[in-house]
């Protein structure tokens, strides 16, 4: 992926934040981070983990999407 940093290209790596509700494994719902949290936790990704330059949060509940990231 890339992405446009000042005045520089990069080819860096996405994070994907996915968390999960679940009773019984077989269906799923995401959990419903607070937003203030997801900017922060993304701000310290960026930051901090060199190489990643996006955070992502899915939101796709199981089914259709499955519990482990694909």
């Amino acid at each position: 992926m890339r992405e446009i940093i000042g005045d520089y290209r990069t080819y860096d790596h996405v994070c994907a934040l996915r968390a999960v509700t679940s009773v019984d494994g077989m269906t799923a719902d995401f959990f419903p981070f607070d937003m203030a949290f997801l900017g922060r936790a993304a701000t310290r990704i960026i930051n901090e983990v060199n190489g990643i330059n996006r955070v992502v949060y899915d939101v796709t509940s199981k089914p259709p999407g499955t519990i482990e990231w694909e």
